[in-house]
């Protein structure tokens, strides 16, 4: 990454919108195994959208799907997230948009309320850090987290509905 976070050093780690493989069978059977919905966005749009880490645009039709982030990151690693494997709700773009490979943290996943989940490389959950608008901001509080050696993957999520925005992995 060529970015630096808002503390001002080169970040430890990327933030990772849903991969393209993944995308690509979630787009068929989601990890519920059920056909995505197709959803209408109404009025001005705005859903955070997992594939490429932007937001609807008015009146678009998105999917949502059920999704498995710790599972899905099990199948790249020797991680078995076990009791803390936990499905839920995405909006993702019908068709293959792209994706997002920017730097840094991108605009359609900030928000006022924010929660960071921090994983060991096994699986299981070291902690979180509640981002209730101000300080720290999401690139200072992931700094903070992978500041523990022990932290191989943060997940950013909404607070009012826990709902995931996007992983993040160690550099």
């Amino acid at each position: 990454m060529n970015n630096t976070s808002d503390t001002g050093r080169t970040p430890r780690y990327q933030v990772r919108p849903i991969a393209p493989e993944a995308l690509k069978r979630l787009r068929t059977i989601d990890d519920a195994d059920r056909p995505p919905r197709m959803v209408v966005e109404d009025g001005d749009g705005g859903s955070p959208l997992r594939c490429c880490l932007g937001r609807s645009a008015p009146h678009e039709t998105i999917a949502l799907l059920t999704y498995a982030p710790l599972l899905r990151w099990a199948l790249d690693s020797d991680a078995d997230p076990g009791p803390y494997n936990e499905t839920g709700p995405v909006f993702v773009h019908r068709e293959d948009c792209g994706g997002w490979a920017g730097d840094g943290v991108p605009d359609g996943i900030r928000g006022e309320r924010r929660v960071l989940r921090a994983y060991a490389a096994d699986g299981s959950i070291l902690g979180g850090l509640l981002l209730d608008g101000g300080t720290p901001t999401i690139e200072e509080g992931l700094e903070q987290l992978y500041g523990d050696p022990r932290v191989a993957v943060v997940h950013i999520r909404a607070v009012e509905f826990g709902c995931f925005l996007a992983e993040t992995r160690r550099l």
